[in-house]
């Protein structure tokens, strides 16, 4: 796991998804389910911050990304667009100013991946339902 949180290192690339399974560039492992951010990624545990496909993503797992130099957030809904994102959670990145992309989980990967190339950006990823 690294973890970093120098906002002159790069996000990591993203370098393939399938149903329960993201494999992150500079990773042995693949994750589950992932927290990507500058300088680094680690695995996304839902029950640090008591996430569940509903209410959905948390104000808790953005916070961290943003603590980890993330200018822009892309969050993942999952393959098959089961996992919500709560009004709450948008409306805390909107008034820090942070753009937010909310997209079914291959959507966000290439949209990450590309962001990657010139941003920093964080994102959290869910790679079932």
């Amino acid at each position: 796991m690294t973890t970093a949180i120098e906002t002159s290192h790069p996000s990591p690339r993203i370098i393939d998804v399938s149903w329960g399974r993201l494999e992150v560039e500079g990773e042995a492992e693949p994750y589950k389910d992932a927290k990507l951010f500058p300088g680094g990624s680690c695995e996304w545990n839902w029950r640090e911050t008591k996430t569940a496909h509903k209410p959905g993503i948390q104000i808790a797992d953005v916070k961290e990304l943003l603590e980890h130099g993330a200018k822009v957030v892309v969050l993942s809904r999952g393959m098959a667009k089961c996992l919500h994102v709560p009004r709450e959670t948008l409306d805390f990145l909107k008034e820090r100013q942070i753009p937010v992309h909310v997209l079914p989980t291959e959507h966000a990967v290439g949209l990450y991946n590309k962001l990657a190339q010139t941003e920093a950006v964080g994102g959290l990823f869910h790679t079932t339902c």
